[in-house]
């Protein structure tokens, strides 16, 4: 299927109490895609989301919306934008169908063959036995899946999800794994936050990284994981190594410190680093894995992010 640029950020920023949240940031998402926004707490994922979607305005920078700017055609290009926020803003004095409807209401022009389209919605998210019942009624996942199909009852070419997947049970989170990935394969563009790695690394086909409002990374997960951590994440049972002279070789070796998780160091290797580690460490007794997004996020919130993610 043939992709092209629904979504085009260049040089977004955003500054509170003097401070910059968001610095030049550059992004794009593809019709039949997902963009994975990750980042740790205070990365500028929230308020680039907010931006995007027209509830802040950037200080500098433009955003496109299939080629047109955002800030000379907000009417036209809000209409190509779905929203599911993190918090249930479901209405509980309306049943399942009725949120669908009334929220259908907002849009201008309004929505053709509303009866069709509320069917459909009910029918891809298997929320049919549920229409008459009050969303206080459903499941944790069931009340997601109701946002999810709210969220596109304008029939958006674009979706924002924000963490749509937290507080869900495992069953659940699958379940919702496998709409996003029918949305996708429908044409949807999707841009996608999380905290949950696992996740980013399953629907995104591209991530962006973002650290202190920067870009720091972009690329499919696992390229963007070769690229800059390497093939291989050491794990070192802390009893096992000296935590200073552990810390001043990663330090000269990889231009960062090792993460610690629990009792144990995580130290991301080339091939070739993984050689010079053994070497440099031959007493030490570790196991050797392949690296995850989960790594990566450890390393962005280790406090010296930006020099830990620069590739060689």
């Amino acid at each position: 299927m043939a992709h092209s640029d629904l979504l085009v950020a260049r040089g977004l920023c955003k500054s509170y109490e003097g401070r910059r949240v968001v610095d030049g940031l550059d992004l794009h998402c593809e019709a039949g895609t997902v963009l994975g926004l990750l980042g740790p707490n205070g990365a500028g994922k929230t308020t680039t989301l907010r931006m995007l979607y027209g509830f802040i305005e950037p200080e500098a920078g433009e955003i496109l919306y299939d080629g047109k700017p955002f800030a000379a055609h907000r009417s036209e290009c809000k209409r190509m934008i779905g929203v599911c926020a993190q918090e249930d803003t479901l209405d509980h004095d309306f049943s399942v169908e009725r949120n669908l409807r009334v929220y259908a209401t907002y849009f201008q022009p309004r929505i053709a063959d509303i009866d069709k389209r509320v069917k459909h919605l009910l029918d891809l998210f298997g929320l049919t036995p549920h229409a008459h019942q009050s969303p206080e009624q459903l499941s944790g996942g069931f009340k997601r899946r109701l946002m999810i199909a709210r969220s596109l009852v304008h029939e958006p070419r674009i979706l924002f999800l924000d963490e749509p997947t937290t507080g869900l049970d495992p069953a659940a989170r699958v379940e919702v794994w496998q709409l996003v990935s029918t949305l996708r394969a429908q044409g949807l563009a999707i841009i996608l936050t999380t905290h949950y790695m696992d996740e980013a690394e399953r629907l995104s086909d591209e991530c962006l990284i973002l650290s202190r409002g920067k870009a720091v990374a972009q690329g499919a997960p696992r390229a963007l994981l070769g690229t800059i951590l390497g093939e291989h994440v050491a794990v070192v049972p802390a009893a096992q190594i000296e935590a200073e002279a552990l810390e001043r070789w990663a330090r000269a070796e990889l231009g960062a410190a090792p993460a610690r998780v629990l009792e144990d160091w995580q130290v991301p290797l080339t091939a070739a680093q993984l050689v010079a580690f053994s070497a440099q460490f031959p007493n030490a007794r570790f196991t050797v894995r392949d690296p995850t997004l989960e790594d990566l996020f450890l390393q962005l919130s280790a406090g010296d992010e930006t020099a830990a993610l620069r590739p060689t």
